[in-house]
């Protein structure tokens, strides 16, 4: 049984809820005076203590990431919004910056006061323009209220909010990969450090969130840590906004709590499998997350702890539900074309092994291949797998492995040559 909840998408389906207008008659800035009342660190100690994690794919704790911010440094602190939504199947974040963009804007006051950043960027895909015209109209209605700027809400404060558009490059929704191109650079992540500390931004302590962890910092602000607590489960708190498309009746963005049962979702919301066909996969959390298969679905729910357990991820939840009729071997190429193509080349067994596993599909799909290259697809997967910058090969080396070794009936239906 789904227990309908919003918490982010609470004004998604109200009129013109863009405008600063109406945004305000329903709730928006609402509980700004309250912030006000606590200090930096209160305000990072309610964080961390409601179990917010990240909703960009990782599913960190967001209030031990904030954390890492110092409070009383010599270097300014930035704050900046992961907006590159680029990632196949996710398609949350917009929704957030066109249907209720001040409930962003809202988030990124409190985040900002937090970490005591004066600056805020948000990094948007190149490809959201319409998206990025609603969210700076909104900005700057925001500017007209004195919410952003200087002194903001009469309170001594300074904020300002600036938006930066991608050129479309996947790899620039790695974090570090999006702070080299925000400094003007070629867009590659960096190498991690051995501790613990926070971003860099031009040699500054950088904060950088997914859109959608930061609207939901005012239901926390606004209830306490405890109201967030009470939705989810007891390691994956609150709620998150799953993007359903692929084979599916009811395509579109449904908020739902951790914990849900994955089948009643796709149910409930998607009405099921589209033309009335049998379910046969899901990607789970966005491309880059392993497959599961009908019968894995069945007893799986909606929390990273329970994806983490079966060898897959909640990602991002970008579900791609597959039906029945899929050839899982052009739906596995379609997606190493993908991965082939973003590689942003910087390590050798991402550019390389990605490219090679591209050929060796098309070989496969052109009944040239044998069973010796099914098995050299999971070999250079291994390969892939731990040895790179950032995660991006080891991802692809999860969906690789996850298409032939669930359905490697279907990859062997196409050897011609033996």
């Amino acid at each position: 049984m789904i227990k309908e909840v919003k918490i982010v998408s609470k004004n998604f389906d109200i009129p013109n809820s863009h405008n600063i207008e109406v945004a305000l008659k329903n709730g928006r800035y609402s509980s700004i005076d309250k912030l006000w009342s606590y200090n930096n660190q209160d305000i990072i100690d309610i964080v961390k203590d409601s179990g917010l994690r990240g909703k960009g794919g990782g599913g960190a704790s967001a209030g031990d990431k904030w954390a890492l911010m110092p409070l009383d440094g010599d270097k300014p602190n930035y704050l900046v919004i992961n907006c590159d939504e680029s990632e196949p199947g996710t398609f949350k974040d917009r929704e957030i910056i066109s249907k209720d963009p001040h409930l962003l804007i809202e988030g990124i006051i409190y985040s900002a006061y937090a970490i005591n950043s004066h600056q805020a960027y948000i990094y948007i895909r190149g490809e959201y323009k319409e998206f990025q015209d609603i969210l700076q109209s909104a900005i700057d209605e925001a500017y007209s209220k004195n919410f952003l700027g200087e002194n903001i809400f009469n309170r001594g404060y300074n904020l300002d909010i600036t938006i930066h558009r991608g050129a479309g490059a996947y790899i620039c929704g790695e974090k570090s990969a999006l702070l080299e191109s925000l400094e003007g650079k070629r867009g590659h992540p960096r190498l991690k450090p051995h501790q613990k500390e926070p971003e860099w931004y031009f040699d500054n302590p950088t904060l950088v969130n997914n859109v959608e962890t930061i609207a939901s910092v005012p239901f926390i602000i606004n209830n306490g840590a405890e109201a967030y607590k009470s939705y989810g489960t007891e390691l994956s708190s609150g709620t998150l906004l799953f993007a359903l498309s692929g084979h599916i009746k009811n395509r579109g963005v449904y908020e739902a709590e951790f914990g849900t049962s994955m089948m009643d979702y796709i149910n409930h919301y998607g009405g099921g499998i589209r033309d009335n066909k049998k379910l046969k996969a899901v990607i789970p959390g966005g491309a880059s997350t392993t497959i599961l298969t009908a019968k894995e679905v069945e007893n799986i729910t909606l929390d990273y702890e329970s994806l983490r357990a079966i060898g897959s991820s909640l990602g991002t939840g970008g579900m791609i539900i597959i039906d029945e009729d899929t050839n899982m071997v052009e739906a596995l190429k379609n997606l190493v074309e993908f991965y082939h193509h973003e590689s942003c080349g910087q390590c050798t067994p991402c550019r390389e092994g990605s490219s090679w596993v591209d050929t060796i599909m098309k070989s496969i799909l052109d009944g040239v291949a044998n069973n010796r290259d099914i098995d050299k697809i999971l070999e250079i997967a291994n390969t892939m797998n731990g040895k790179t910058v950032c995660v991006f090969a080891p991802a692809l080396a999860d969906v690789i492995r996850g298409f032939i070794l669930k359905f490697r009936d279907e990859f062997e239906g196409y050897i011609k040559v033996d």
